[in-house]
């Protein structure tokens, strides 16, 4: 493990050392909880934890910088665990294990946990530096932002001070943030009967796996490969072709990651074995060609396995492998308001299917509040078709951009006093807490900002360290330039 606390900014990278050997998966951040509250009290701080596991951290402002707007810091506790099928690691046990590359500091075969852990360590350095000048600061951390935002959506009216909201967990230094994408869950369940598998069949383990996956907001505009997407297409195929028989699948683990990997047990003809061996080839020759500039390194293997007592029963497997064949999945519309943006969007995320169950979960994101719904219900009709039942949940609004923001006006200046450029004023095609948070404090002046953080949600996330000073030193500043109440 390399010595991260000895980067610039050290105050801050100590604190984010600190935090990656906290174990935070989503809905299990209580030891991170219980560490920000210890950080918060021992500091002389005043400290609040709230129901549902938010914390909340103020510190007075410094001599003459009383007269300041106070000022929000926010960042989610919680990380996206996510690893390489061939690391043994526990999110609920293990530290994240750092290493210094070529610039990045990066984890060893999983998340790094810099989205949004660099967030948090910045404003732990904020509320500990004694050197910094500014006005009245509080620090929100709150929980499970990447599997419900659960946080945010039971922040309470009238816990928070400040006027002005630093969300700092967006991921690319040099742009600020004003508006963001909404989402909603959609989920697909049926039952399936099961029958004996077939005489004369052969069974494989298939593997489909070396996708770089990421984040399915951030990244989705790239047009990645969705293993369970790949997947289902070769059903689909092998299924018409040779009469083959599915009797247990998993592709993917969270709703906010594109799906990396996929593993099935499946069953065909013995009779065309050899046939059904090049066939499979035939489809990872065929994926490396068509993904060559975005995952260049797809496999798709199987391997000889006992015969299964059970596959799916075949008109069920028909309906199902359909189902997931035609699901929407990727950008489905990008913005006519602010070019190069993705307006709406799909990630088919994860995908089971054994012991007689059908599971599939999807996440949908838009900017516009109808087409996020549209998209959700034609998702949903898709899985109808084939017998499932379906449902909306976890639906969180997006934040609508303020160009005319006094704060946006105060860091546009104050960057381009610091590095001679004005930062680019963006949307994001992902959920920030943002428009959560100004639901019950509608008057919040707001704006997401970050360091450079690439592939997160997936184990290649990275943050780039150069950056992470250059974010730093502008929050410094955008603190000291405060507007005045």
């Amino acid at each position: 493990m390399s010595d991260i606390k000895n980067l610039e900014p050290k105050l801050l990278w100590k604190y984010f050392h600190e935090i990656t050997q906290i174990p935070r998966p989503s809905k299990k951040e209580q030891k991170m909880t219980e560490f920000m509250k210890k950080f918060g009290l021992d500091n002389g701080l005043e400290t609040i934890v709230d129901k549902t596991g938010n914390v909340i951290i103020r510190k007075p402002a410094t001599s003459g910088m009383e007269d300041r707007k106070g000022i929000i810091l926010q960042g989610h506790l919680d990380m996206v665990p996510q690893k390489n099928s061939d690391k043994k690691f526990d999110f609920e046990k293990d530290p994240i294990e750092t290493r210094i590359d070529q610039g990045w500091v990066k984890a060893n075969g999983t998340t790094l946990g810099a989205d949004n852990g660099m967030g948090v360590a910045a404003a732990m350095a904020v509320l500990t530096d004694p050197k910094l000048v500014h006005g009245p600061v509080e620090a929100l951390f709150t929980v499970d932002e990447e599997t419900g935002m659960t946080g945010a959506k039971n922040l309470r009216k009238g816990v928070l001070k400040g006027e002005i909201l630093l969300n700092m967990d967006s991921e690319d230094e040099g742009e600020l943030y004003v508006g963001c994408a909404g989402g909603v869950d959609v989920s697909a369940t049926r039952s399936y009967k099961q029958e004996k598998t077939p005489a004369g069949m052969t069974a494989y383990k298939l593997e489909l796996k070396g996708l770089k996956g990421g984040h399915s907001g951030l990244d989705i505009h790239l047009g990645k490969a969705n293993s369970n997407k790949l997947m289902f297409r070769f059903f689909q195929q092998a299924e018409h072709d040779f009469g083959m028989r599915i009797a247990d699948y998993r592709g993917g683990d969270l709703r906010n990651a594109i799906p990396r990997e996929a593993f099935a047990t499946i069953a065909a003809p013995t009779i065309r074995k050899a046939e059904f061996e090049k066939f499979i080839k035939g489809y990872e020759k065929m994926y490396r060609s068509e993904f060559m500039d975005v995952d260049p390194d797809i496999r798709l293997t199987a391997k000889e396995c006992e015969l299964p007592a059970m596959v799916m029963n075949e008109g069920d497997q028909y309906r199902i492998i359909r189902g997931v064949f035609v699901c929407p999945n990727g950008v489905q519309r990008m913005s006519t308001s602010m070019p190069g943006v993705v307006e709406t969007s799909n990630n088919l995320s994860v995908v089971r299917i054994g012991e007689g169950q059908f599971e599939a979960y999807c996440l949908t994101r838009s900017s516009v509040e109808t087409a996020k719904e549209a998209t959700a219900w034609k998702i949903a009709a898709g899985f109808q078709l084939a017998g499932a039942e379906v449902t909306l949940s976890g639906n969180y609004p997006g934040w609508n951009p303020n160009m005319n923001s006094a704060i946006l006006v105060t860091m546009k200046d104050t960057y381009n006093k610091l590095y001679g450029k004005i930062p680019e004023i963006k949307a994001i095609h992902a959920g920030l807490e943002c428009g959560i948070i100004m639901g019950p404090y509608p008057k919040l002046d707001s704006i997401s900002f970050g360091p450079t953080i690439r592939y997160p949600h997936s184990p290649d996330e990275k943050v780039e360290i150069a950056s992470v000073e250059k974010f730093w030193n502008f929050l410094v500043a955008t603190l000291r330039n405060a507007p005045k109440a």
